[in-house]
């Protein structure tokens, strides 16, 4: 299997992190899958918000910790998935496959997912730089993933931009 393709990010800010999911939101069609990876309080869940946001979703985006998953309605289902309690080995038996056609799919903690879900996937690992600072590492292997980073770097050129 080849190597993901990637692009990094540096987010300064709790509002930045939302800002990169906010504009992300429009490249995202049904069937899309974001595989989220990283350590409690890096901005997984913000990232979210920002998705849900850019889909036109009011209210506030929560962790699904203890429901597994949530919903945002929007232009397009936004499927909220937490797999921080739940055991590599039981993620099979979740029925991800039937909420996928659904909307599109955003998996926290999803290296818990195994190799076979991220070959289609925008896969993105955040990690704590500091109190604010966190960096964003943004991969994809194939299909969609690969048109979700493309779109990922056009956010470059946007903030270059000023947009």
């Amino acid at each position: 299997m080849a190597a993901p393709v990637g692009d990094v990010r540096v987010s300064a800010s709790v509002e930045e992190t939302e800002r990169l999911g906010e504009r992300l939101a429009p490249a995202l069609e049904l069937g899309d899958l974001l595989v989220l990876s990283g350590p409690l309080g890096a901005g997984k869940t913000r990232f979210v918000a920002g998705l849900a946001r850019g889909l036109g979703t009011a209210g506030r985006v929560r962790s699904p910790s203890f429901i597994l998953i949530n919903e945002y309605r929007g232009r397009l289902l936004l499927l909220h998935v937490d797999l921080y309690r739940v055991e590599p080995m039981d993620v099979d038996g979740l029925g991800l496959e039937e909420e996928i056609g659904r909307g599109a799919l955003v998996v926290e903690w999803g290296e818990k997912l195994g190799q076979r879900w991220r070959e289609e996937a925008l896969v993105v690992a955040f990690e704590v730089l500091s109190a604010h600072e966190r960096r964003l590492s943004a991969g994809a292997q194939a299909g969609r993933g690969l048109a979700l980073l493309e779109a990922w770097r056009r956010l470059a050129g946007a903030e270059e931009h000023g947009a």
